[in-house]
């Protein structure tokens, strides 16, 4: 600014300078002065160093002046400087104040975030915590009602149920006696001109009626199951229809079971045969029944409920396959003009535990039977196959002596399969089955026989089939109706008039219906057997034709209320022989017609 000011004033010296020489220079000439004493004096004009002193006053007058608004505006500049410094201060100070509150806003919209997030959080905890409450109340109801009313009942750990039970009100009304009860002797329906053919009989019982235990315990790879299952169809010395109608307690199930997640699953114990037909898979307790009301079910159903340990695999959902060694027993050889040198088994040894008014066989090795199953996504496929082993002690030389006695065993099998399968979205349900071999009679309903004897007393397997076809319908829930047609097929096999189906067998009497006997003592009349003499041909088949219905008065959490009606028309033949004037074809027959009723009351 001083710099300026200097530059400045020494211009303005410079050019008053210069005019003041032009000034000079360029006056007039000087005029003579007059004498005359009475002209006025004219004043003098400045001289040069006065007008050099007046400009250089006027300079230091506006050098001053200057020099007081330099001041003045350096005064200015000072406030100035001073007020922007105060500016830049209260700038800063702004600045950081707004960084302050950006801060505090920051922090207070996390904040705010923070407690909304909360909230949030807050109503879905209290959300959940409604559910719960709901869900805890729903599940307090539920233990209150499982309580008050359980489906089963828990036991460390054990689920215990008893469904399955049921209490029964049966009877059954034969158009020909056969001295059975409920239970149908399917081999003894009477032939047509024998005694019991010619009148009828009625029984009524609660025998059927059952006991069922069910026990699961759930592990981490592996169900546990065990189960047990009883009736009153036994019966003991002491039981009979006389009074008080006392029959015993009888096993029909009782098994353990291992079901691994893997699919394996490993069982054992009394219960239905691998050979009988199941609806899961190969599981056991998934068996499906013929749906009578007698306890033999039908004539050409494939089973039998045994001892026996099975294991078997899922692969997959659809495709199942197991093995099974199970208890044997050899039916009593049958046949006409049978040898009597050997040994097969025995009555049974009541120290032993058996009943010693039956037969049970001297097994060599247990019944082994193999099965796969197939559910491709309709019905049930099954396809199996069973080996049995047949022995015996054969006595050549008997009654002589026993020398040269030894053991004959025989190797037999046989093949079956099936199929059940929904139709009409699960109103009709169609079933087929079938066993066929050699030495199969005893898994066929009507065990007719399994094998008979070689002359020289060893066994000879019987060759036999067994079918059952079955049609289901199921109108509504509570209404079940049920046809089937199945029988039991066993071939001849003879060696002259030995053997089984012998067509040399005296047949001349089965035509004749029998007198009574004179027998007895004291001239009273005697009773004459069953069967007309000289009709003694063996068992051909048995053949059955079932027409039924189960409806539910009642079905739901309280159980269920069942009643049912069964009309079964069975046919028996036996394979001809030689006839007589009586009976010129040779061969019999008999018929019987049954009806039975069921009032049940099920346990849920």
């Amino acid at each position: 600014m001083n710099c300026r000011f200097t530059t400045a004033a020494a211009g303005i010296l410079a050019v008053g300078l210069v005019a003041s020489y032009a000034f000079a220079s360029g006056a007039p000439p000087a005029q003579k002065k007059h004498t005359s004493s009475n002209r006025a004096k004219t004043p003098s004009s400045p001289s040069l160093e006065e007008q050099i002193q007046a400009l250089r006053n006027e300079l230091q007058s506006q050098i001053d002046s200057l020099k007081n608004e330099l001041a003045t505006k350096d005064e200015q500049l000072k406030q100035a400087q001073q007020s922007a410094a105060a500016a830049q201060a209260a700038a800063a100070k702004a600045e950081a104040a707004a960084q302050s509150q950006q801060q505090t806003l920051t922090e207070n919209k996390d904040a705010v975030t923070a407690l909304q997030s909360s909230v949030n959080s807050l109503k879905g905890t209290q959300a959940t915590l409604a559910t719960t409450v709901t869900n805890t109340s729903k599940v307090a109801s539920r233990i209150r009602e499982e309580i008050g009313n359980p489906d089963s009942i828990h036991f460390k750990g054990i689920t215990i149920s008893p469904t399955g039970s049921f209490l029964a009100a049966e009877t059954d009304y034969r158009s020909g006696a056969t001295g059975g009860g409920l239970n149908t002797a399917f081999t003894a329906i009477p032939l047509q001109h024998s005694d019991d053919a010619q009148i009828s009989e009625f029984g009524g019982t609660g025998r059927q009626s059952r006991v069922a235990v069910r026990a699961t315990g759930q592990l981490k790879n592996m169900v546990l199951t065990g189960y047990y299952e009883m009736d009153w169809l036994g019966t003991g010395i002491t039981s009979n229809n006389n009074q008080s109608n006392s029959y015993v307690l009888r096993q029909r199930q009782l098994w353990a079971d291992a079901k691994l997640i893997d699919g394996w699953d490993f069982s054992g114990g009394q219960g239905w045969s691998l050979a009988a037909e199941t609806t899961q898979g190969l599981t056991r307790g998934t068996e499906i029944l013929p749906a009578t009301i007698d306890p033999q079910y039908e004539a050409g159903f494939v089973w039998t409920r045994q001892y026996s340990f099975r294991v078997s695999k899922n692969i997959g959902k659809a495709f199942f396959m197991g093995i099974s060694a199970e208890n044997a027993q050899t039916l009593n050889p049958a046949g006409t003009n049978l040898p009597t040198n050997f040994l097969e088994g025995s009555a049974g040894n009541g120290g032993g535990l058996y009943n010693p008014t039956a037969n049970y066989s001297f097994n060599l090795a247990p019944d082994m039977i193999a099965k796969i199953a197939v559910e491709p996504g309709w019905g049930h496929w099954e396809l199996f196959g069973i080996s049995r082993f047949f022995r015996d002690r054969v006595y050549p030389n008997a009654p002589a002596s026993s020398a040269g006695a030894y053991n004959d065993t025989t190797v037999v099998g046989g093949v079956g399969g099936g199929f059940r399968g929904p139709l009409f979205g699960n109103r009709v349900s169609i079933g087929l089955k079938g066993l066929w071999g050699q030495g199969m009679g005893r898994y066929g309903s009507s065990t007719i026989a399994d094998v008979t004897l070689r002359p020289d007393g060893q066994l000879a397997p019987l060759r036999a089939f067994s079918a059952l076809s079955t049609v289901e319908l199921n109108p509504t829930a509570r209404l079940n109706v049920y046809l089937n047609y199945g029988g039991d097929y066993v071939y001849r096999r003879y060696f002259g008039n030995e053997g089984y189906g012998s067509p040399l067998t005296n047949m001349s009497g089965c035509n004749t219906q029998p007198v009574p006997g004179t027998g007895a003592t004291n001239g009273a009349v005697g009773y004459s057997p069953n069967a007309p003499p000289n009709c003694g041909g063996n068992n051909k088949d048995v053949q059955e034709f079932t027409a039924g219905y189960w409806f539910y008065f009642y079905k739901g959490p309280k159980g269920g209320l069942r009643q049912g009606i069964q009309y079964s028309h069975f046919r028996r033949d036996l394979w001809s022989g030689a006839g007589g004037p009586s009976n010129p074809g040779g061969g019999a027959f008999g018929t019987d017609d049954t009806l039975f009723t069921s009032f049940r009351y099920y346990l849920p």
